[in-house]
């Protein structure tokens, strides 16, 4: 009797692609590059099962240092793409990279329709609240007093609030982690791919280069001192008194998830094409 062979366990760096990352030297971006990595390898994923997708920025490099299947597309248009890949392929793990300016500003209407619509991806956004990629301008999620040489004095603008506007649109997962603890952000986002329906999680990523500041946040992160909760409006009062700097899963919810091929079958887009033919 011969035992039967198993497969070895698979480790991060075997999702990790041979193109190495260009980021500033000291960017968070590469403990969160680290981080999905990481979660790939605990949950055994195919990389041919696996898609990540991303917009515009410095995050959104991502898909390339990875051996999955990547699609790099334009400016906010990250979730667009996702959406209508899981929904056509809904066999595929789908995650989505992206950063505070590609996602909650040009990409923002996208991002409510995506929490609302609730289909069954993850959205990792690494937030530095700026664009580094332009070269330091302030972001969606910049606080109003950050005086740059790009906006002197401060933009006076009340930031977006990510967590907040994920829960009010239907997210089902929404969850923090920071870049300098990659094994607290891994776990984080095993339970993000887990969990069914759209998941949201914001890392916190400094920029070292535009925001050197921001190093500084090691020391003002905290685990969340309550448990996950699935009450909507639990979740919001925790967030809405949040310091910004809570790391951990906020919110669980239960919504159903967008069921996959609601708009038809093959045979069905195929006669639409034959009507429409020339």
């Amino acid at each position: 009797m011969t035992a039967t062979a198993q497969a070895p366990r698979p480790k991060a760096s075997d999702y990790k692609s041979a193109t190495p990352p260009v980021w500033c030297p000291g960017c968070g971006d590469y403990t969160v590059l680290l981080s999905i990595i990481k979660a790939m390898a605990a949950l055994g994923l195919a990389p041919e099962k696996t898609a990540v997708v991303s917009g515009i920025g410095c995050s959104s490099r991502i898909p390339a240092y990875t051996k999955c299947y990547g699609f790099h597309g334009v400016h906010g248009r990250g979730l667009a793409l996702a959406t209508g890949l899981k929904v056509a392929r809904p066999d595929l793990t789908v995650l989505v990279a992206g950063g505070d300016g590609d996602g909650f500003s040009i990409g923002g209407n996208h991002f409510l329709h995506a929490c609302r619509r609730n289909v069954d991806l993850t959205y990792i956004v690494m937030d530095n609240q700026v664009y580094g990629m332009t070269k330091g301008q302030p972001s969606p999620t910049t606080e109003p007093d950050w005086d740059s040489a790009l906006s002197p004095g401060g933009t006076g603008i009340r930031p977006f609030q990510p967590l907040v506007i994920a829960l009010a649109s239907g997210a089902n997962f929404v969850g923090r982690g920071f870049s300098g603890d990659p094994n607290r952000t891994a776990k984080i986002l095993v339970e993000a791919i887990q969990h069914p329906g759209f998941s949201f999680v914001e890392i916190l990523s400094p920029c070292v280069t535009f925001r050197p500041e921001q190093r500084g946040w090691a020391d003002m992160v905290h685990p969340a001192q309550v448990e996950p909760t699935d009450d909507p409006s639990r979740a919001a009062r925790r967030i809405m008194t949040d310091d910004g700097f809570n790391l951990g899963v906020l919110y669980r919810g239960d919504r159903p998830v967008y069921a996959s091929g609601r708009a038809g079958t093959a045979e069905a887009a195929s006669v639409l094409e034959e009507e429409f033919a020339l």
